[in-house]
């Protein structure tokens, strides 16, 4: 614990000095973590461009012959060194530009395809705190107060992308 000022002075600089010698670790790190990823991932691409070709022979032939490996009553076969499945995906809906579909329901009266959302504004309740206290379960909590500690530390212009 700092005696005085400058102790506590002291204390800031070696924290910067800490956390500093903590990013450079962290950036080391990353430098070789990302060499490690490159040179794993090129040496899998082939074996995973295999494994997809053969997934795709085994499809077809499994389409052909489907019948025979399921019966006809089941949606996977087992073939001794392992199985195949055929499973069914759930239907999905996919909107873009949403403005514009929201726009088309309304011009065509589609209404069961739009839903309005109610929902509490807290910002308004923070904004008029004594009205928002009244209701049973709302409480407006203390701001409180958090201790930042801030070492002196000067960014590189051109250090960052």
């Amino acid at each position: 614990m700092p005696q005085n000022r400058n102790d506590a002075a002291e204390f800031i600089k070696l924290i910067g000095e800490l956390n500093r010698s903590v990013g450079r670790i962290e950036a080391d790190m990353n430098d070789k973590i990302a060499l490690i990823k490159e040179r794993y991932e090129k040496q899998a691409i082939p074996m995973a461009e295999r494994a997809r070709e053969l997934t795709g022979g085994l499809q077809l032939w499994c389409a052909a012959n489907r019948e025979a490996l399921t019966g006809g009553k089941v949606k996977s076969a087992n073939l001794g060194t392992g199985e195949v499945e055929w499973r069914n995906l759930p239907p999905k809906v996919t909107i873009r530009d949403a403005e514009n579909v929201l726009a088309q329901i309304e011009k065509l009266g589609l209404t069961a395809f739009a839903r309005v959302k109610t929902e509490i504004n807290k910002e308004a309740m923070l904004a008029d705190a004594d009205k928002a206290r009244l209701l049973k379960g709302v409480t407006i909590g203390s701001a409180g107060e958090q201790f930042v500690v801030k070492p002196f530390e000067v960014e590189l212009d051109g250090g960052k992308a």
